[in-house]
């Protein structure tokens, strides 16, 4: 499986913050078992918009593997990028295991595959369900600086709506590395 991360219009070092306080220390084990390789979209400004250009990125590292699990993890502006670049690999015959959308406010969800929306606030939750979102979201409670989310989701404290995994249940506390975390893995097991 391959988790593509997708940052948003903002400052580099927050998506390697995002990276070094969640992915590394989550997905050790995974790595280990070589089961989780994780490609980060380099597009920086507004190429974080552009499908294109994140479909070739994908079709470069992983033309060999197209018919293996895909998830995507999107921020903010990249999650527009990320959602037509899904629809895109799909349409090639690529795998989309999940698309994971945090803060993409006023991004149409849509796909034949799983769609989970995180956001930094309640409003932002339900205004962006409006425009499509599957099960298992995340809202942080209390609400938090949009930037947070992708720069710090260790510290996020929020629950789990619309649905809620096995391990989780209806409104018990976790954070958003937490809840990432129980996506990867319902999604590394099934």
């Amino acid at each position: 499986m391959s988790i593509i991360i997708c940052p948003g219009i903002h400052e580099s070092l927050f998506t390697q913050c995002f990276v070094s306080g969640w992915i590394d220390q989550l997905t050790d084990e995974a790595k280990k078992k070589k089961a989780v390789d994780v490609l980060m979209f380099p597009g920086e400004g507004g190429l974080a918009l552009s499908g294109f250009h994140l479909w070739q990125f994908l079709h470069k590292h992983l033309q060999d593997r197209i018919e293996s699990p895909v998830v995507f993890i999107s921020f903010s502006a990249g999650v527009v990028g990320a959602i037509l670049a899904a629809h895109k690999w799909q349409e090639i015959g690529g795998y989309v295991k999940a698309f994971i959308a945090i803060d993409g406010w006023g991004v149409p969800m849509w796909g034949n595959f799983p769609i989970h929306r995180m956001s930094h606030d309640y409003f932002t939750h339900w205004s962006s369900s409006m425009l499509g979102s599957g099960q298992n979201n995340f809202c942080a409670d209390p609400p938090v600086d949009h930037l947070q989310m992708w720069r710090s989701p260790q510290s996020v404290q929020g629950y789990c709506l619309d649905s809620c995994f096995s391990e989780s249940p209806p409104k018990q506390r976790l954070s958003a590395a937490e809840f990432l975390h129980l996506l990867l893995k319902h999604y590394e097991d099934n």
